[in-house]
């Protein structure tokens, strides 16, 4: 099995947001405090098809869920 070459930065891409690490950083400082009872794609900034493609990836144990991981132990920081 290859490696995941997934980074946050191109996760962002993929959701279509910007993604450098200032904007990046920016999100997630806006966002940080994702309440402990809700999934990531549950977050209600995201749009129907972010949310299915967070949610589906993470179900399939893709190779975007290490990187999804990532982002949602980042905003359910408190």
């Amino acid at each position: 099995m290859e490696a995941s070459l997934h980074t946050l930065n191109n996760l962002f891409a993929q959701l279509g947001l910007p993604n450098s690490d200032e904007e990046i950083e920016t999100f997630i400082e806006t966002h940080s405090h994702l309440a402990g009872y809700l999934t990531l794609a549950e977050a209600p900034y995201w749009t129907p098809a972010q949310a299915a493609f967070l949610r589906e990836e993470i179900l399939k144990d893709a190779d975007w869920a290490e990187v999804i991981d990532q982002l949602n132990a980042r905003l359910h920081k408190k």
